[in-house]
């Protein structure tokens, strides 16, 4: 029969209100400010028909060449006395039409075949994609031209011969995302279920990728318009007495000099639409990534942006101190304003000590760890509050140059999958011997040796010919020694080890284990290591810290925090580490603890 453990009451943690996607594209002032041209310009164009202009066909050859301003005819007339005003307005009406139509046809089409190319593969792949090659292979502009030749001028025929042009680059952008989803985990479940090949495209492969065809939608119809324009300034688009602003561009030619203005009118309005639709699309790129939804849309600062409300001044033990973290603060903006995920953390690290910080996935561990060296992104991160100090000097104050030397230096860190932080394309030997060469001013020869050594120092084996290797050929045990190797490279006073053993099996962990206390006792390392697991904390941690929701809830040394832990939140954490022939009852006595203690009230 099973004890019934007593749950503990979660405390109502604050709503995260995500930004949606209409303010991130207008945090984006570029993007912002295209839309509001864009909107107005394709507002006016719509209103034509209501608004009081003149007839853009009428001809009077009595006020030809009339001057902007003038009276009735404030942009002037042209050579054949039509007011400039109108034929602009109309013009720019049938440019946008014909424009955003290619677009469309363009999109549709192009997305059609790379669909149907992407997931099918194979010889259907490669023929559908050797045609989409013979079209890459013209010059799309003279393309363009050859199909209105054949065509005839017109129009509706520069339409088809744009929208054609542009269909190798709808195919060849939405294939490549479609082949490589067509093979993915939920691909071969729907087939599985027993779904058709239609059915899989239309549900599975599509909702991918049409967020890539509104993108490449939204920054390709500026240049759709501009090759309209293009093939009517020849002559081979609208014909007269259709205007659109290509046509009214060719027209102003032969007048540059006597009427610049007949010719710079259009010039401009083309300008104002490619330029506006251009940064608007390059805005909705960026808002319908959904890894900008936590932050505003700028690029990440090289350091954490630092807006400290309290600046503590370091004490004795914090200038004696390897690293002495004091009421650190840590937040991330959100459309709601400031979420803090790092509250008043505070802790020493001596030289040659094992610190282990430890609590639950989402507890602020690693946020605290990435906070020492301003590694935080921002946006959306920003230290709120606290000081770091190292050497005796507050991290904070420092420039972001003095910062940049620490990190890698003084200070190293041990990420939790090398996987993904090694990369794919340069050899590990390559890699380490990049590390040594940001700090020291030695040749690539020599970083290639000392990186050979530092591998053989983490004990890989055979390490010259495993410093060729690229991070696949390596197993996950290798790969982490690597990520060691690195942190090793230039002799760093401390490093910040974030879940290094997590992803390893147990032997291997052992051994990752063994080879940092080894690393530690023979060179005075000051470790901060960052787990969920207390069989590794009272294996290599001196002291232990806990933290709950950003806030340390209980520290001291492993032996104490362990053996006797007095916070609920403490006890319940041991409780999950299985104890044979203990579990129970230890459960049992957690089971049995006050209401508030249960809900994590204070007990430390």
């Amino acid at each position: 029969m099973s004890v019934p453990i007593l749950e503990a009451t979660p405390t109502p943690e604050p709503m995260i209100t995500r930004q949606t996607t209409w303010r991130l594209l207008m945090n984006n002032r570029l993007a912002a400010a295209g839309f509001y041209v864009i909107a107005l310009v394709v507002l006016i164009a719509l209103l034509a028909p209501l608004l009081p202009l003149h007839d853009p066909d009428v001809t009077d050859p009595a006020d030809r060449l009339l001057p902007v301003f003038s009276e009735s005819h404030i942009l002037g007339t042209d050579h054949l006395g039509r007011d400039v005003l109108a034929r602009l307005v109309w013009g720019t009406r049938i440019s946008l039409l014909v424009g955003i139509s290619a677009a469309l046809m363009a999109a549709f089409f192009g997305s059609l075949i790379g669909l149907v190319a992407g997931y099918a593969g194979g010889r259907t792949d490669n023929l559908i994609m050797r045609g989409i090659d013979m079209l890459m292979a013209f010059p799309y502009i003279l393309l363009a031209l050859a199909i209105v030749a054949v065509l005839g001028p017109g129009l509706l025929n520069a339409l088809y011969a744009i929208a054609v042009v542009n269909i190798p680059f709808f195919a060849r952008n939405v294939r490549g995302i479609a082949l490589g989803l067509s093979h993915r985990e939920f691909v071969d479940a729907a087939r599985l279920s027993g779904k058709s090949h239609t059915a899989i495209v239309a549900t599975e492969i599509l909702p991918n990728v049409l967020p890539v065809i509104v993108i490449t939608m939204s920054t390709t119809v500026g240049w759709m318009i501009l090759e309209t324009a293009g093939l009517s300034f020849l002559g081979l688009g609208a014909q007269p007495p259709q205007a659109d602003l290509g046509s009214m561009l060719g027209q102003g030619r032969a007048l540059l000099f006597t009427a610049p203005m007949i010719s710079v009118v259009p010039g401009v309005m083309v300008f104002l639409i490619v330029m506006s639709i251009n940064l608007l699309g390059d805005g909705v790129r960026d808002a319908l990534d959904p890894r900008l939804r936590a932050g505003a849309l700028t690029r990440p600062m090289p350091v954490t942006r630092i807006d400290r409300e309290n600046v503590p001044a370091p004490d004795e033990m914090a200038r004696a101190s390897a690293l002495a973290v004091t009421e650190l603060e840590t937040s991330f903006e959100t459309a709601g304003g400031r979420e803090p995920a790092v509250k008043g953390v505070s802790f020493s690290l001596r030289k040659g000590e094992c610190l282990g910080l430890v609590g639950e996935s989402g507890s602020g561990k690693s946020v605290t760890a990435l906070s020492v060296l301003g590694l935080v992104a921002s946006p959306p991160g920003v230290i709120t509050g606290g000081a770091v100090t190292i050497e005796g000097r507050d991290v904070f104050s420092l420039r972001e140059t003095e910062i940049g030397s620490l990190r890698g230096g003084k200070v190293a860190y041990i990420f939790q999958d090398p996987l993904t932080t090694l990369h794919p394309l340069f050899t590990v030997g390559e890699q380490v011997a990049e590390a040594i060469r940001a700090h020291q001013p030695v040749g690539r020869a020599q970083a290639q040796a000392k990186a050979v050594d530092l591998l053989r120092t983490v004990r890989i084996p055979d390490p010259e010919q495993r410093a060729s290797a690229y991070p696949h050929e390596l197993s996950g045990g290798q790969r982490q020694r690597v990520g060691i190797a690195m942190a090793l490279a230039n002799e760093p006073d401390i490093i910040i080890a974030d879940e290094p053993t997590t992803a390893l099996d147990v032997t291997v962990q052992a051994e990752i284990l063994r080879l940092l206390q080894v690393l530690r006792q023979e060179r005075g390392l000051a470790l901060l290591f960052i787990t969920h697991d207390f069989g590794v904390v009272a294996e290599i941690c001196d002291r232990v810290a806990v933290m709950r929701r950003g806030e340390i809830v209980e520290a001291g040394d492993t032996a104490a925090v362990l053996g006797n832990p007095q916070h609920p939140y403490t006890k319940r954490l041991i409780a999950c580490v299985p104890k044979p022939g203990q579990g129970r009852r230890f459960l049992e006595a957690i089971r049995r603890l006050p209401a508030e203690e249960a809900a994590g009230g204070s007990g430390s």
